[in-house]
């Protein structure tokens, strides 16, 4: 296998959206939208993959890429990871700018397996997971100028999340790593720390204050379920970043090389109707604008639009 790989459908890893930290367009989400996030997801789950595969170089990692953006856009032939984002683009009167930056992103990982600083993380975040946001908030036509922001924060911490969850499986699996060598520096920690059963108290130290960093941009990007006009993804956002701040919490309390920090399912389901909750009992304040915005979704009283 390895470089004899034609396509990326190939170096698919068996990982769904069901598989993921975070609600990937739960049933909360209308199901007008849903096809078209899920689209976006399987697209770039498709390269992703392709990028985390153990086998491939990293040149046919970025040719296996180029062939997944060339797809999406029309420059070369179909390929089955892209066709069902062409059409909902197409049909949404969309551009591919964001599924091309994920592209971006995935061309990083081929060529690139350590940070320097947190401000060249943010940089990475901005291609592999500010885009995941800025789309889904695209298909359901909210603003961009309000919600774009806080969104980013978010999506942002997210990615940093999933980094310093997997710190250990991405080193000793890949030879990745994205935790910052200035943090790294800071607390007297070393790379090869990550490759360890147990963190030291120096990672343990390095992981309590990248998760700090990142519970800050979760508190940047707190507002943005009451900026959001459609209420279903108002209320997938709330639960979303509830679930976020208690995983960076449980980063800033447990060693994830030697701890489990990922949600149960009982915890996840009740972490997020929490955020649910809390954002359900803020959206009358807003009054008129919601009834408004139901009335023009001809939602029924009482039911989400």
């Amino acid at each position: 296998m390895s470089d004899t790989m034609q396509t990326a459908t190939q170096a698919r890893s068996g990982k769904g959206h069901r598989d993921e930290n975070f609600p990937v367009a739960s049933h909360l989400i209308h199901p007008r939208n849903r096809g078209a996030i899920l689209a976006f997801y399987h697209f770039v789950r498709a390269g992703d993959d392709v990028a985390d595969h153990t086998t491939l170089s990293p040149g046919r990692k970025i040719e296996l890429l180029d062939a997944l953006g060339d797809a999406l856009t029309g420059k070369g032939p179909a390929d089955p990871e892209a066709t069902p984002l062409k059409a909902e683009l197409l049909a949404r009167g969309l551009p591919a700018t964001h599924a091309l930056e994920l592209l971006d992103a995935f061309r990083l990982d081929a060529r690139k397996n350590r940070y320097a600083t947190w401000d060249e993380l943010i940089a990475y975040c901005r291609l592999s997971a500010m885009p995941v946001g800025r789309y889904v908030l695209d298909i359901h036509g909210e603003d961009p100028h309000v919600v774009w922001g806080p969104s980013d924060a978010i999506c942002a911490a997210l990615q940093i999340i999933n980094h310093l969850q997997d710190c250990g499986k991405d080193f000793r699996g890949i030879d990745r790593v994205y935790v910052p060598q200035e943090t790294l520096n800071k607390h007297g920690a070393k790379i090869a720390d990550l490759g360890a059963d147990m963190a030291t108290p120096a990672l343990r130290a390095v992981i309590r204050e990248l998760a700090a960093r990142t519970l800050v941009l979760l508190d940047e990007g707190a507002v943005l379920p009451d900026l959001i006009a459609d209420l279903r993804l108002s209320l997938e956002i709330a639960a979303i970043h509830r679930l976020a701040v208690v995983l960076c919490k449980g980063l800033m309390e447990r060693d994830p090389l030697s701890e489990k920090v990922h949600h149960g399912k009982a915890a996840f389901a009740l972490t997020a109707l929490g955020g649910i909750a809390a954002t359900l009992a803020r959206r009358p304040l807003r009054g008129r604008t919601l009834r408004n915005h139901a009335l023009r979704a001809g939602a029924r009283p009482g039911v989400l639009p």
